[in-house]
């Protein structure tokens, strides 16, 4: 039942793995075609959420204490250096009050993306728990949050593209922001 679990826990990274290096291609993309910060913020996010994926797969394969700990701790860097990201980008666009265009390709992305993580999310959670794996919960996690994200990153760029709510791109950075930090401290204090 064990090795079943690992499989499925493993199958489940492969998933987000490869849904993520896509994403990250498709969202580059439209993060420059409509000057997004919210995008480019999203598809920085989906590196990190890569970068934990490979690190949960680096652990799955060696479940001991000391592998958790430093997975935690990479995966807690990591969105520690995407909040610095977003915090000053954030301001800068709307100190600047920088107008970023319209993204159907943003829109379209971000609404199946929110679909997928969630999906994901749900099947890392029950499998980390089954496995009482911390690591495979907490990426669970982070992905729930990556659905979350999607949803806050789609409503900025439907209100910029429905309601010329160009402030909406940025806010949506500071929402990714707010769960950057969260998820920083708490992966860099377990």
């Amino acid at each position: 039942m064990q090795t079943r679990l690992l499989a499925h826990g493993r199958r489940l990274e492969l998933a987000t793995l490869g849904w993520n290096v896509v994403g990250v291609v498709i969202l580059a993309i439209a993060a420059i075609e409509a000057r997004s910060v919210a995008l480019a913020g999203f598809g920085l996010d989906s590196l990190i959420e890569i970068g934990a994926s490979t690190v949960v797969l680096w652990e799955l394969a060696d479940v001991g204490h000391q592998r958790q700990r430093r997975a935690m701790r990479l995966i807690g860097v990591a969105f520690v250096a995407l909040s610095g990201y977003l915090a000053i980008q954030s301001t800068v666009v709307l100190v600047l009050g920088f107008h970023p265009r319209h993204s159907v390709l943003g829109i379209v992305w971000t609404g199946a993306t929110a679909g997928a993580m969630f999906a994901l999310a749900a099947g890392k959670a029950r499998t980390g728990a089954a496995l009482e794996n911390p690591v495979l919960r907490a990426e669970g996690r982070i992905t729930a949050i990556d659905g979350i994200l999607a949803i806050a990153v789609l409503v900025g760029l439907v209100l910029n593209a429905s309601l010329g709510w160009w402030w909406a791109d940025p806010a949506a950075g500071y929402v990714l922001l707010y769960y950057a930090v969260r998820e920083a401290r708490e992966a860099l204090t377990r």
